[in-house]
C-alpha cells in the first residue's frame, strides 16, 4: 500500500490526508462506461459513452469519516421530524404554488440530500426530489475495490440499492392507488434520450421489466389524456416517474400530466407536494431556525442536530437587499425553485448587473460552506467534492460523491465525475 499512494494503512489517517496522498484507483471507469455501454446497445444506442460522457465517473474514492455519515443519517431522520409538523407544513405552503395544495396521499420519492464536509462535520446545502444518479452509483458501488479494507467500508445503505430504488416507486405508486396497480410506467423528461442522465432511464426501465412491469421511457409532449386515462404510445400509462424539472406542472408541455395527476388518474413520483415540502429552497431558512423548530414542536435531538448542519439561510427579499448586497462576499445566492446551480451565484463573483437581474426573482441567500477537497496527484489543483445521500422515509439508500472544479458541480472535470464514498471505520 505504501508504495502506491504513500501512506501506510498502519498510521492513523484522516479523511484529509488520504485526499492529499492516496491516489489508489477505487473504480476502473472505462469498463463502468463499458459496462452501461452494453445497456444501451441493447436499447438502440450507438453512441459510446466515452465520446458522450467522458467524465461521468471518477476513479479514486472519497473518503468519510464515521462520525460525518452518522451526523448524515441523523440530519436526515431528523427533516422527516420536522416535515410531518403542521407548523411546517403551514409555513412551506405559504409560498408553494396553487398546486401543491393537491395531496397525492404519498411522501413523494426518493430524495437527494446534498452535503459539503468541513472541519466541524457535514452541512446540508439542499435537497432535491428528483435527484439523479441513484442507478449510476449502485454500480459504482459494486465497482468499486477497496485498497485499506481494515479501514474503510463502503457507505452503502440498502443491501440491494437497484432494488431498494425500485421499491421506492412501487411504494409510491402503491401509495398513491391504494395498491391497485394499472396499467404500465412511464419515466417522462424532456427529451429523454438527450438528457445526460439517460443512461439511468434506461437502468431504471430494465429493472422494471425485471419485475415484470411493462416500463417505457418519453418526452411529456407525447402523452395523452383520453377517456379518463393517460397514454403513452397508445399505452395506458399507472404510474410516471417524473424526471422533469418543471416542479409545478405549470409549463404547456406538462398541460396533460398535470391533468391527470389532479384528477388521480395516473400515479406520479416525484410530485408538486413533495417538491413544495422537501425542495423548495426557501425551506432551508426554516430548517435551520432553531426558535422555528422548537415552536414547532420538533424534538430536541432534531432541532440541535439541523440548527447545527443546516447553514444560515434566508429568503432575499426587496426589504434585505441592500444588506445582502453588503455581506454578499459570505454567501451563496440560489433561485427558490432552482436545480442543478443553474443561475446560482456565488456572493464574491456577482456582478452589478446579474445582482439587479435577480430583483423581483425568488431567491436565497446561503451562508457559504467551502466543500472538501481531492487531489488527484501530488501538486495538482485538487477537486472539489460533494456528499448525496440518497434517502427514503427518513432511511438512506446510498451515499455517493460528486467531484468537480468552478461554481457548481457538472459533469465536464476531467477526473472528476460520481465517485465511490468509502466510510472511514
Amino acid at each position: 500500500m505504501k508504495d502506491i499512494c504513500g501512506l501506510s494503512c498502519a498510521a492513523p489517517l484522516s479523511a484529509e490526508d488520504l485526499h492529499r496522498a492516496c491516489f489508489c484507483l477505487a473504480v476502473d471507469p472505462a469498463e463502468l462506461r463499458a459496462q452501461l455501454d452494453r445497456v444501451l446497445a441493447a436499447h438502440g444506442t450507438s453512441a459510446p459513452l466515452a465520446q458522450t460522457h467522458p467524465h461521468l465517473f471518477a476513479a479514486l474514492p472519497i473518503f468519510v469519516p464515521a462520525a460525518s455519515v452518522q451526523a448524515m443519517e441523523h440530519v436526515v431522520t431528523a427533516i422527516e421530524s420536522v416535515v410531518m409538523t403542521p407548523a411546517y407544513r403551514d409555513a412551506v405552503r405559504a409560498w408553494a404554488p396553487d398546486i401543491a395544495r393537491f395531496d397525492p396521499r404519498s411522501p413523494g420519492g426518493l430524495l437527494g440530500l446534498d452535503f459539503h464536509l468541513g472541519p466541524d462535520g457535514p452541512r446540508l446545502i439542499e435537497i432535491n426530489t428528483n435527484p439523479g444518479g441513484v442507478m449510476i452509483n449502485a454500480l459504482l458501488a459494486k465497482a468499486q475495490q477497496l485498497c485499506m479494507p481494515r479501514l474503510s467500508a463502503p457507505a452503502v445503505g440498502a443491501s440491494d440499492v437497484e432494488d431498494a430504488a425500485l421499491d421506492v416507486l412501487l411504494a409510491e405508486w402503491d401509495a398513491q392507488s391504494d395498491g391497485r396497480r394499472t396499467g404500465a410506467v412511464a419515466i417522462v423528461d424532456a427529451a429523454p434520450a438527450q438528457q445526460y442522465l439517460y443512461p439511468e432511464f434506461v437502468l431504471f426501465q430494465d429493472r422494471f421489466r425485471a419485475r415484470g412491469i411493462e416500463a417505457l421511457v418519453g418526452d411529456p409532449g407525447e402523452l395523452a389524456y383520453v377517456d379518463g386515462q393517460l397514454r403513452l404510445r397508445d399505452r395506458h400509462i399507472g404510474f410516471v416517474y417524473n424526471r422533469c424539472t418543471d416542479f409545478a406542472l405549470s409549463e404547456p408541455a406538462s398541460a396533460v400530466l398535470r391533468a391527470a395527476y389532479l384528477d388521480r388518474a395516473v400515479a406520479m413520483s416525484p410530485h408538486p407536494w413533495s417538491h413544495a415540502l422537501y425542495a423548495d429552497k426557501r425551506n432551508m431558512s426554516l430548517l435551520g431556525d432553531r426558535p422555528f423548530l422548537e415552536s414547532a414542536g420538533v424534538p430536541a435531538d432534531a432541532v440541535d442536530c439541523l440548527a447545527r448542519c443546516v447553514p444560515p439561510t434566508e429568503a432575499m427579499t426587496d426589504a434585505n437587499r441592500d444588506d445582502l448586497w453588503q455581506r454578499r462576499k459570505h454567501l451563496f445566492f440560489k433561485p427558490a425553485g432552482g436545480f442543478g446551480g443553474r443561475a446560482s451565484y456565488r456572493g464574491d463573483k456577482l456582478t452589478h448587473k446579474t445582482w439587479q437581474q435577480m430583483a423581483g426573482a425568488d431567491y436565497v441567500a446561503q451562508a457559504i460552506v467551502p466543500p472538501s477537497q481531492r487531489h488527484l496527484s501530488a501538486g495538482d489543483v485538487p477537486l472539489k467534492v460533494d456528499i448525496r445521500c440518497y434517502a427514503y422515509r427518513g432511511k438512506p439508500l446510498l451515499f455517493a460523491a460528486r467531484t468537480y472544479q468552478g461554481q457548481t458541480t457538472n459533469f465536464r472535470t476531467p477526473g472528476g465525475g460520481f465517485a465511490p464514498v468509502l466510510t472511514l471505520v
